[in-house]
């Protein structure tokens, strides 16, 4: 028995010995070979003495680029905030571009085989699937269905209980990811969390889910992923809290998946139940059940929290979208929008995409190259280098823009009166190409449907809206310390 532990001890010695010795022989290499301002600043945090989030810093440094691309040696990464190397990526050369092994890599502890971390065969399995399911009319209608149910039955009494009591400021932004949440669950799987109840309970879900997306971004910044193996293998620091909260996400849509089975199938339209005429391996089935969750409850509720906040510092446009929707839906606020409404509204459609252009969701995208290439803009991309289209830098470039790119104006989307969309590789907040979001039309839909509800019922006043906005480490965009919100009914003289 001793001599069995004193092997162990002597192999994790020799492994830790080896992992450090090639992290420092790969670190020095990299300072060896790159010393150049922009890795320096990377490496040393400098940077956070004139900027508050990674992505203002690298929209600076893209905004004086000649071509909008520049080079973080330090990552092996290309950047880029140029619609034509944009365009090339997603659309003109997409074979050489897949999210890649790197990438799959980074997520795939929590991802797995979902549709987010994969190429090939098993993405474009399930991009058919989801296709065919998003793009009928029967789930579209029950898109509308649950995002109304969850409007009138937890929203609405939510924020009247809270006007009613008196309650201070709230924070927004946790509100809209319990809503988003809730209505994900439903419409993909048939089950109510109850996030948004008034108690505002706790869930174990959420928490673990929050935690995984935390974690996980951090990894695709740190400078050499030997780090995060080495931390993996032994399971220690971030990795150790990675492991415990990526086995709750996981069980718990092990029993989403359970209790649908034991529920069945042959009667429900929620999408679960649908991959599940197709699919039996209840594995593959956990990771496109994750991947939804992603997909459909961060997403929303980030578009919406920068909504509402660029709303408190414009409250003229809160007035135009009132005035829409009044002469398309009439006066009386209580009135929810049906489908036919939500197409007449294209003053709101316009500010949706606005908010969108300065706070995309997803601030960036990565993919890794399959042979080595030239970019439109002439820059040389190495075979495995990480090439990365940055959607926040893109909608600030004056280049694109106009030189009132950092403006909230969504006029600048609005053609004789009619909303009008603009190119999906300038503005690549829902992708492009084969890859677009098969989403698109759902998440405006809620939203849409969101805004009217508290537009038109409700004053929201954001405290402090003029704040700089920190952002916490995540797969998609989450304002740090939340957005603290007071909520008043409207005035019924107006």
């Amino acid at each position: 028995m001793e001599l069995q532990a004193s092997i162990s001890f002597i192999y994790f010695t020799f492994t830790a010995v080896f992992f450090l010795f090639s992290l420092s022989i790969y670190i020095l290499r990299l300072n060896r070979v790159c010393d150049c301002d922009v890795c320096t600043a990377f490496i040393t945090r400098s940077w956070t003495s004139q900027f508050v989030n990674l992505s203002d810093w690298f929209t600076h440094l893209l905004s004086k680029s000649p071509t909008g691309t520049i080079h973080v040696h330090v990552l092996n990464n290309v950047i880029t905030a140029n619609p034509d190397n944009v365009e090339y990526m997603i659309k003109t050369n997409f074979e050489n571009y897949p999210k890649g092994k790197a990438f799959s890599a980074i997520l795939g502890d929590l991802l797995g085989r979902g549709i987010f971390n994969v190429d090939g065969k098993c993405w474009r399995f399930q991009r058919k699937m989801a296709s065919l399911e998003l793009g009928s009319l029967s789930i579209r209608s029950l898109a509308l269905n649950v995002v109304v149910e969850e409007i009138e039955n937890r929203l609405i009494p939510f924020f009247t209980n809270v006007i009613d009591k008196k309650e201070p400021a709230l924070d927004l932004q946790d509100v809209f990811r319990r809503f988003s949440f809730d209505t994900i669950c439903k419409f993909s799987f048939g089950l109510d969390p109850g996030s948004l109840k008034p108690t505002l309970p706790v869930s174990e879900l959420e928490s673990a889910f929050d935690l995984s997306s935390k974690l996980l971004a951090e990894r695709g910044v740190t400078p050499s992923p030997l780090i995060w193996k080495f931390k993996r293998l032994f399971t220690i620091g971030s990795e150790k809290k990675l492991k415990s909260s990526i086995r709750v996400v996981k069980k718990l849509a092990d029993q989403v998946i359970k209790k649908r089975r034991e529920l069945g199938t042959s009667s429900n339209n929620d999408l679960l139940s649908r991959f599940m005429g197709s699919i039996s391996d209840d594995d593959y089935l956990r990771d496109i059940v994750i991947s939804f969750l992603l997909a459909g409850r961060d997403t929303v509720a980030s578009a919406l929290t920068s909504f509402f906040l660029l709303l408190s510092q414009n409250p003229k446009v809160i007035e135009k979208i009132r005035e829409e929707s009044d002469r398309v839906m009439g006066p009386n606020r209580e009135t929810l929008p049906g489908f036919g409404d939500l197409q007449q509204l294209h003053y709101l459609q316009a500010a949706l995409h606005e908010s969108m252009r300065l706070y995309p969701p997803v601030q960036f995208d990565s993919k890794f190259t399959k042979q080595d290439d030239v970019l439109p803009d002439g820059t040389f991309v190495r075979r495995g280098s990480r090439v990365t289209y940055h959607a926040y830098a893109m909608g600030r470039m004056e280049r694109i823009w106009g030189p009132d790119s950092l403006k909230f104006k969504p006029e600048r989307w609005m053609q004789n009166g009619e909303f009008k969309q603009e190119s999906a590789y300038k503005y690549p907040v829902y992708q492009g190409g084969v890859r677009v979001c098969l989403g698109k039309e759902m998440s405006l839909v809620e939203m849409k449907s969101v805004a009217l509800c508290l537009i038109r019922r409700f004053d929201v006043h954001v405290v402090n809206p003029t704040r700089a906005l920190r952002f916490a480490p995540g797969l998609t965009a989450t304002v740090s310390g939340g957005l603290p919100t007071v909520v008043r009914r409207r005035d019924l003289q107006e």
